[in-house]
């Protein structure tokens, strides 16, 4: 017999071990409020049964661990991210190198590395100013409130963060936040939130996220203007009939024959086609690294 929800937790964890880790966390999160909240509200209605008496209802009610368990897996199964697919490897490398501009997930790689500079600025100036007040105003009492809001936030970045991240790079995140215990006393429910390692864990991202962010945008200007402009140059000399593609070598400018145009032209979709490679490749790296960092142990 299951004596606590502790216990209960636990027991779904081990049910739930060979899946994904965001379903995991939103599992738990589930079951922890319902029992929680069921819990609380038996007693408040039968304040006279025991303890294991109102668990036990409770349990009944909403299932046993191996009964949650299943359930889980198969809504996981139904509900995958929508740019996750199943991989159709062609024989052929060269028809895998230029099918990338038929993946989703490279798409939205670039998509995510244009966003993901916006982002940072804005978890970076949030997550400073938020620090640096809640250090400044803790030693006043009216400054506790302020930190408990900060460290919340901090999750709720965090959930919208995931959110993107799933939507756009095709990695499972958590859909909904974890559990906030209710009714506890201002310096409990800090304490709660300082020693949550999870919360520091999304502190450092949203930290981090500005240089990642301005290097993934700094990479994605480069690399498609470059290409872009060797695939347009030849076009643009032609109509403005002004020579536009050539080389520096020292003070002298060399020009290219209007020969070597259709090799100019070819090599830049060569790198825009390469560069979405390396864009669905970062995509990839920055769903592990944000799950390592997003999602709770």
């Amino acid at each position: 017999m299951i004596k606590s929800i502790e216990e209960y937790l636990d027991q779904l964890k081990a049910e739930l071990k060979d899946s994904d880790s965001a379903t995991i966390q939103d599992a738990l999160a589930d079951a922890e409020e319902h029992l929680r909240t069921a819990l609380a509200n038996f007693r408040s209605d039968q304040p006279q049964a025991s303890e294991e008496e109102a668990l036990g209802q409770v349990i009944e009610q909403y299932g046993l661990p191996d009964e949650i368990a299943p359930a889980y897996k198969e809504v996981e199964r139904l509900t995958r991210p929508t740019l996750v697919r199943e991989n159709q490897r062609s024989e052929s490398m060269l028809v895998r190198f230029f099918a990338i501009y038929a993946d989703p997930r490279a798409w939205g790689s670039l998509l995510f590395m244009l966003i993901a500079f916006v982002t940072g600025i804005v978890y970076f100036t949030w997550a400073v100013t938020g620090f640096s007040l809640s250090i400044s105003l803790a030693i006043f009492i009216f400054g506790l409130p302020f930190v408990i809001l900060f460290l919340l936030s901090l999750r709720g970045l965090a959930l919208l963060e995931g959110r993107i991240v799933e939507a756009l790079l095709g990695v499972r995140m958590p859909r909904r936040p974890k559990f906030s215990y209710q009714g506890l006393k201002w310096l409990e429910r800090l304490k709660l939130l300082v020693t949550d390692k999870n919360n520091w864990k999304m502190f450092l991202y949203m930290l981090f996220q500005l240089p990642f962010g301005t290097l993934y945008f700094i990479v994605f200007v480069t690399l498609v203007s470059l290409s872009l402009s060797f695939m347009v140059s030849p076009i643009l000399e032609a109509i403005f009939h002004q020579s536009v593609v050539g080389f520096i070598i020292g003070n002298v400018r060399y020009y290219l024959s209007t020969e070597w145009y259709p090799l100019v032209v070819i090599l830049g979709f060569l790198m825009l086609t390469a560069s979405m490679h390396l864009f669905k490749w970062i995509g990839q790296l920055h769903g592990k690294y944000a799950k390592m960092f997003l999602v709770t142990d």
